[in-house]
């Protein structure tokens, strides 16, 4: 394993809307006492759990405003952080980050904390990892809330924006992710982009948010494309998981017109909540709302619970 970095705690101090309890593990197995992340608020024995998984250049910082609506209605959240990213560990060297490096953790992870009952909530690349998850573990999951993002299955090519999008990456090798995140999402303000940063000090540490452009399959041979097929035809065929999906539709990139396509391959999968206001960062633009009409098309508000949610 190449040199690992670990962002110090105190750039973690009074991150606005984090109050937070961070937890970590590191034993995954076949990660070299890698640390990893993970909040996990709301009563461990809750009927129902929310795994939710982040996408870049973000971390479980980005569920904030989501967190607060499942706990209050009973339900325990677990939302890491992948390695590269938050509080987790990041090896320095951009070539150890690869799609099964990041999906086979969150494989780990759950088996670990023998996750069960799960609601898998998803946007970005924590979509193109996690919808690839509950084929391998069916019996662990129950429903999802899907937000933008795809299957990146290599047969299907990407817009133009996000071409675009892959060659700024490639050419801003420090990138500044708390201006990215404003010029994203007008919600954000100076000091909750200023959180975004807090987990890369400096270049050395943003070598997981290098890599995810370059990782995303664009062609049938690339890496985690056929993993992306298979979990396309699973979800195409799958009986038990009940879904919600919901579009920022300012979003150039995984907007209106891909979760359309995405959603065709979701066998069951209702029409989706679209957001005219929000963009590809939904869980800032529309979070609360998107958790408490979900928490509603799953039938899983406590009685009374719409007056204070």
């Amino acid at each position: 394993m190449t040199d690992i970095l670990r962002t110090p705690d105190d750039c973690f101090r009074d991150l606005p809307g984090y109050a937070f309890a961070p937890h970590s593990l590191d034993d995954l197995p076949g990660y070299g006492g890698l640390r990893m992340h993970f909040l996990d608020e709301g009563p461990r024995d809750a009927p129902e759990t929310f795994l939710c998984l982040h996408g870049q250049p973000t971390w479980s910082y980005l569920y904030r405003r989501m967190i607060p609506v499942f706990t209050q209605a009973g339900y325990r959240v677990v939302a890491p952080d992948l390695y590269g990213f938050g509080r987790s560990d990041k090896p320095v060297d951009d070539g150890v980050y690869s799609f099964d490096f990041h999906r086979n953790s969150l494989l780990h992870l759950i088996e670990r904390l023998d996750l069960r009952n799960v609601t898998l909530v998803v946007q970005d690349w924590g979509g193109l990892l996690g919808l690839t998850l509950p084929m391998e573990m069916p019996g662990r999951f129950s429903r999802l809330l899907v937000m933008n993002t795809a299957l990146a299955t290599g047969d299907v090519r990407p817009n133009a924006a996000f071409y675009a999008w892959r060659t700024y990456s490639n050419t801003h090798p420090d990138m500044d992710v708390g201006t990215l995140l404003r010029r994203a999402s007008q919600r954000i303000s100076p000091e909750e982009a200023r959180a975004y940063e807090a987990p890369f000090p400096d270049r050395l540490y943003k070598a997981g948010v290098r890599a995810f452009p370059r990782l995303v399959p664009t062609s049938p041979d690339a890496p985690g494309a056929e993993t992306a097929r298979l979990a396309r035809s699973w979800w195409e065929v799958q009986l038990h998981i009940e879904s919600f999906m919901a579009v920022g539709l300012r979003d150039p990139i995984l907007g209106a017109g891909p979760m359309r396509h995405l959603r065709a391959h979701i066998r069951g999968c209702p029409p989706p909540l679209d957001l005219p206001h929000a963009g590809h960062f939904v869980q800032e633009d529309a979070g609360d709302e998107v958790a408490r009409n979900a928490l509603r098309a799953f039938g899983l508000l406590p009685g009374g619970a719409d007056d204070h949610l």
